[in-house]
């Protein structure tokens, strides 16, 4: 009688055992629709405001947009960037930070600012969303011009400075080919575009969709990086959750706003 090799056995697993295969499961898919599909975020700062406020937590929709290119752009639910949408990406000068801004201008627009009303491609923008601080003076907010100091960085400095070297033809910025003009709906109080130039189509990440909860904290407490700042702010939650909770912020859906035109420039 020939002998059999050895039998290939399959065991079934045990309770504890599935268990952990089911939870591991949803750990796996949890962590996928987390960096794939949606990703948290919280703001920080009011260079959105009113739009998203500070304290805001955000769902970002990171199948937005289609990639650059590939075969994916034709098989799943992209879009391209347009003109009004709220927009997240790597902040250029340093990609580790992550920003929240509106799309002003797409490759091949023109862009101007003149006391403070934008125009593009020689048609004055609509734009219901901006908000000014008090004592706002209009006159001052021309671009490309004087208006805008660089921000302290050296890479943001640079990059406004070849930004305005390049692009600026009679008076008008140029966005040029895989580049967009983005700008904070808080217009006096954002660092945007104009102060370290474009933003590369490479690096939109999403757009944020959904106000999943919204919490009346401030900016430093927001962006604390040491661990007795995270402690106080966890203190804080503890004490002041309900109180503090902008309850009439929580699943508000975030919208981009089509900038249509009021007027043609003269």
């Amino acid at each position: 009688m020939p002998r059999t090799g050895p039998k290939a056995v399959v065991k079934t697993p045990g309770k504890l055992h599935k268990s952990i295969a089911e939870w591991s499961g949803y750990v796996l898919v949890l962590l996928f629709a987390t960096t794939a599909i949606a990703q948290p975020y919280v703001i920080p700062t009011g260079s959105m405001q009113n739009t998203l406020l500070v304290g805001d937590h955000v769902l970002v929709d990171k199948l937005a947009y289609s990639p650059a290119g590939g075969l994916a752009r034709h098989l799943l639910p992209f879009d391209e960037p347009k003109h009004g949408d709220v927009i997240v990406f790597r902040y250029p000068p340093d990609i580790s930070q992550t920003l929240v801004k509106r799309l002003i201008g797409a490759p091949g627009d023109h862009i101007r600012i003149t006391q403070g009303a934008v125009y593009r491609n020689g048609i004055r923008l609509y734009e219901p969303y901006v908000i000014h601080q008090p004592g706002y003076v209009a006159a001052l907010d021309n671009f490309p011009g004087a208006c805008c100091l660089p921000v302290a960085q050296p890479e943001a400095r640079e990059r406004q400075r070849e930004m305005l070297e390049r692009n600026v033809v009679n008076g008008e910025l140029i966005v040029p080919p895989g580049m967009y003009f983005a700008m904070g709906d808080n217009r006096d109080d954002s660092s945007d575009s104009r102060y370290w130039g474009f933003v590369p189509r490479d690096s939109l990440m999403g757009k944020p969709f959904l106000v999943y909860w919204s919490y009346d904290a401030s900016t430093q407490d927001l962006m604390g990086q040491s661990a007795g700042s995270v402690i106080a702010h966890a203190i804080d939650l503890g004490e002041h959750f309900f109180t503090r909770t902008r309850w009439s912020r929580t699943l508000r859906v975030v919208r981009g706003v089509p900038d249509d035109v009021t007027e043609r420039a003269n």
